[in-house]
């Protein structure tokens, strides 16, 4: 119990900056947060804070042990809660990760409405285009868009993604409709720069044929993806985008899908987690609310 505590002190002058603030909070003098945090300190053999009369710094170790103290405070009272009157409320602390693009539009917006749903969960969202290593740096959840290669993750599906060529209405008019992807070469096409992740080009599956790629050209590129699709929409060329980022679009009238019966077949949006036998309750209702949201056509056309 001692030592819970000691974690608990911890925790809170951490986060709250002040041992005054984390003493009153809990109700207890200053000193007695003192002691804590020196039988802590004393227990493990390292400095985890620098305390100043005027403000409290986190070491480098203790920045560290401060996600590893939050994550097992938060699954000790997500498993109180399991287990108590009522058992469904969630509690802790929720750290998700998703693509930048992706996650601001489609994973932002729905964190404080999970909010509102549980409010005893904070929550903190992560937007990088990099791959996250979810199990090592600490996440509960990720959000990926994409083929899932095989790992010790794992991977719920929770809609389909089509990559699609679109334009303007306005474009079109201008400089015709492609029929097949070989006419492509006549058009001006949005492309993501060489330096860029996509390297393969752009995929084709002609009927009864095998998935194609096609690089093609175009008077401009860039490495950012909401950059081309600014383009497009700007009647700039044709741009080959996900339907999570232009569905609206399309349904709005502001694009048109042209070459779909050339388009490759879909891979998945999904939610990842690390390999555990008992999934927090806090990920659980996480995972089901992406499921219901994203299972939605209408949540696309939005």
């Amino acid at each position: 119990m001692d030592q819970l505590k000691q974690l608990e002190s911890f925790v809170s002058v951490a986060t709250r900056g002040s041992l005054t603030a984390a003493a009153n909070a809990e109700g207890v003098a200053p000193a007695i947060m003192g002691r804590r945090l020196d039988g802590l300190e004393e227990r493990l053999g390292v400095k985890l804070l620098l305390r100043t009369t005027r403000r409290i710094t986190l070491t480098h170790e203790g920045s560290a042990f401060l996600e590893d103290c939050q994550r097992l405070l938060s699954d000790l009272a997500n498993a109180e809660a399991s287990v108590s009157a009522g058992g469904i409320k969630a509690s802790g602390h929720l750290r998700i990760t998703a693509p930048a693009g992706f996650g601001r539009r489609h994973v932002a917006p729905l964190v404080p409405k999970f909010r509102e749903l549980h409010p005893d969960v904070t929550v903190s969202l992560n937007l990088s285009d990099r791959v996250v290593d979810i199990a090592g740096e600490g996440f509960d959840c990720a959000v990926r868009v994409g083929d899932m290669p095989d790992s010790s993750l794992v991977s719920v599906r929770m809609a389909d993604n089509r990559r699609l060529c679109v334009a303007t209405p306005a474009y079109l008019k201008r400089h015709g409709t492609p029929q097949t992807p070989a006419d492509l070469t006549r058009f001006h096409c949005l492309t993501l720069s060489s330096d860029a992740s996509q390297t393969r080009g752009w995929a084709f599956k002609p009927n009864d044929g095998e998935v194609a790629y096609l690089k093609p050209a175009g008077p401009l590129d860039c490495s950012d993806g909401q950059v081309l699709h600014d383009w497009c929409l700007a009647g700039y060329g044709i741009a080959w985008r996900s339907t999570w980022e232009v569905e609206s679009e399309i349904t709005a009238g502001q694009l048109v899908a042209v070459l779909e019966d050339f388009a490759a077949p879909p891979n998945g949006i999904y939610a990842v987690f690390p390999q555990r036998k008992h999934l927090p309750l806090r990920v659980r209702l996480w995972i089901d609310f992406l499921k219901e949201r994203y299972g939605s056509p209408a949540f696309w056309k939005a």
